[in-house]
């Protein structure tokens, strides 16, 4: 069936931070490679010092020879002009992470020295660290307080541990290996279930850990959340007198729920934690409170078993217990909250089509303004005079920024030496109707290295998620900048369930996988090569990661004349043993209609990869990592025996120390040496 739905196609360039605007226009130079992205130094956890002058951040430089990252501390003085960044904090072979401002501007942060987790200061103009604490037993962060005399510590311990002190477990020499579980959630993301949990813990600075008070010694579950939470899920109220946290609780429902709540407890520990949103089943996080102490923000989810829910902007008084949607009319989805000084206004981040704006919210009013344009923005803190924000796009990583009028301003440069001399791509936007009827968007990136009349080949990237996005960000995995720099013309769509587009597009995709997904990729390709003449449509391969695997697989059996070659990354294989196998069983079970398996076997099977093998014909390159439970790894070995078993070309890539994403520097360089070779086998298209 063919769709002539090309007409009204519309282009526009997407804009760039000013680095990056920056680099496109000099001359030609070399292309960009994998090893020039896995140098790069990373910037986050930036925090602004009470007087405003400096900003402090860790940083993130690769030890290739011990393939690895480490961290130091910077600082930049936002009262010069002109300033640079200098190291405050730096010393080689230790980590120093989350900085945070505590009295007299003194730097508080996390340093691993001597192979000891200790929370350590220095005056931010430089000079003596000193050791504040080193809670027993190690610890994953900590908050300051706000008069600087206590910390909040979290620290994955045995439940009900009374101090930080690490449980005495007594070892039987007789012991055999074996893990042994009368519950599910045996393992989640990359480890294995071991009975501890993240909890919390108050100790005073300069005394020893049998002055720790432990916070959730009565609650089952994990706070920060786990694999991804941080510190970002708890707070301190401004007098110190009470700490507020998000916890999933556990029992028998952990991997069927997404039912975070909001709680909040006396930092003495005089008291049980209070549940403040017990009437919402949907998940509850980010609580941040107002300065004068009178508000909590969060934001909330309706739907229980839906990690994708709108991302609603709530608002508590924290005197009566009154709760105000505040974003409620608004169809974007809070990714962050920050409180502006004066407590009348909100900063938050939201995904809008391929972008990730700052916006403002009015606390009275609800009114929402954008404050930013182009360009994913990755952390907002306000002052008194603005905000001081990082930001990066597809054509740099992370800098930061001022905005105190209506045109942020560049305050760093971080990586300009490193990417001195390099050629970034030219990338454009372009919309087209998918399926429904609906407006989809996607964008073209153009190699630098492309001569004028030539065509490049088609590396077609499908995003994960499903529900996510190929946005206008930098990636230190999928980067399309670095297909370009392999001569690989990159095209990429936001189908139906991808973000940022309003919460009914993104839930387009439920129990409906293989249809209007496809439909849109199909259509958003045919758009694309018909629009950019540099696009050699004829010689293209598909490639993609969880979802995006998935799709690979699905494409096998759908659409298996289309493409060169495909690489299949962590994608589901079959539906059926997915739904076994995975650990978050909420996101697979609502994903198809909101039963088990068992209950709707019809759901599952209606868009399964392995009904359709007979189909497939189409080379593929099949990587995983056997750390992965998210899809295991089984996944990706039962597709590439089906290609073996059907005598088509294939290539089985096992990562045995990466989970569902390749993170180490070397594993990364050996993933692209293999993707693009692979792409360079069938389109033809030698490394440059």
């Amino acid at each position: 069936m063919k769709h002539f739905l090309l007409a009204g196609v519309a282009l526009a360039s997407v804009a760039a931070p000013a680095a990056a605007q920056d680099q496109a226009a000099k001359p030609a130079g070399r292309d960009l490679t994998i090893e020039d992205v896995a140098k790069l130094s990373r910037v986050g956890a930036p925090v602004v010092s009470p007087d405003g002058r400096w900003l402090v951040w860790q940083q993130r430089e690769t030890d290739l020879a011990a393939n690895r990252g480490r961290y130091d501390l910077w600082r930049l003085d936002l009262t010069t002009k002109g300033a640079v960044p200098e190291p405050l904090v730096a010393e080689p072979d230790v980590n120093e992470t989350g900085p945070q401002f505590g009295p007299g501007n003194m730097v508080f942060f996390q340093s691993d020295k001597g192979g000891t987790d200790q929370i350590v200061s220095i005056p931010v103009t430089g000079g003596a660290q000193t050791v504040q604490s080193v809670p027993a037993g190690g610890f994953s962060g900590f908050k300051l307080s706000p008069d600087g005399g206590r910390v909040l510590v979290w620290a994955d311990r045995k439940p009900g541990a009374p101090t930080i002190e690490p449980a005495m477990v007594k070892k039987d020499p007789n012991a055999g290996s074996a893990r042994v579980y009368d519950k599910m959630f045996v393992r989640h993301w990359d480890s294995w279930a071991n009975g501890d949990r993240s909890q919390l813990f108050v100790l005073p600075l300069g005394k020893d850990n049998a002055f720790s008070t432990p916070l959730t010694k009565t609650m089952d579950g994990d706070t920060p959340s786990k694999p991804f939470g941080g510190g970002e899920e708890l707070a301190w109220s401004p007098d110190g007198k009470t700490v507020f946290f998000a916890l999933r609780e556990a029992g028998t429902t952990e991997p069927l729920s997404t039912n975070l709540d909001i709680f909040s407890v006396p930092s003495d520990g005089s008291a049980a934690p209070v549940n403040l949103t017990a009437d919402n089943d949907g998940t509850d996080n980010l609580p941040t409170v107002s300065p004068d102490g009178k508000w909590l923000a969060y934001f909330a989810m309706k739907r229980p078993g839906y990690e994708a829910d709108r991302q609603v902007l709530m608002l508590r008084d924290l005197a009566t217990g009154n709760v105000r949607a505040l974003t409620e009319g608004w169809d974007r989805s809070v990714a962050s909250i920050a409180w502006a000084p004066d407590g009348k206004r909100i900063y938050v981040t939201a995904q809008d089509t391929q972008e990730e704006p700052i916006f403002v919210v009015e606390v009275k009013s609800g009114k929402v303004t954008r404050l930013t344009q182009e360009g994913v923005v990755s952390a907002v803190i306000p002052t008194k005079k603005g905000v001081i924000f990082s930001m990066n796009s597809l054509l740099a990583p992370d800098d930061f920024y001022s905005l105190t009028g209506k045109t942020p301003v560049q305050l760093t440069s971080v990586n300009a030496a490193k990417l001195e001399g390099i050629a970034m791509p030219s990338i454009t936007r372009f919309n087209f109707t998918g399926a429904n009827g609906d407006t989809v968007w996607g964008y073209a990136v153009k190699p630098a290295s492309l001569a004028e009349g030539a065509k490049a080949p088609v590396a077609f990237i499908v995003h994960g998620g499903p529900q996510g996005t190929m946005n206008n960000s930098w990636s230190y995995r999928w980067n399309p900048a670095v297909f370009a720099g392999g001569g690989y013309a990159v095209v990429a769509v936001d189908f139906h369930g991808s973000t940022g587009y309003g919460q009914a597009f993104t839930d387009a995709i439920n129990k409906n996988w293989g249809g209007w997904p496809l439909e849109d990729l199909q259509k958003g390709l045919a758009a694309a090569t018909t629009k950019f003449t540099w696009l050699d449509g004829d010689n293209a391969c598909a490639l993609g990661a969880s979802y995006g695997g998935y799709m690979m697989n699905w494409i096998a059996g759908q659409w298996p004349d289309r493409f060169k070659c495909l690489v299949q990354h962590d994608g589901v294989f079959d539906a059926r043993a997915m739904a076994y196998e995975t650990e978050e069983l909420w996101f697979d079970e609502w994903e198809h209609g909101g039963k088990p398996y068992y209950e709707a076997p019809e759901e599952y099977e209606k868009w399964n990869p392995v009904n359709h093998v007979d189909k497939w014909k189409t080379p593929m390159l099949v990587i995983t990592g056997e750390r992965d439970f998210r899809i295991p790894y089984t996944q990706g070995l039962a597709s590439f025996t089906a290609l073996q078993r059907r005598g088509i070309p294939s290539r089985l890539i096992v990562f045995p120390d990466e989970n569902h994403w390749v993170l180490k520097p070397k594993n990364s360089m050996q993933w692209y040496g293999e993707v693009l070779g692979w792409l360079g086998k069938y389109t033809g298209k030698t490394s440059n």
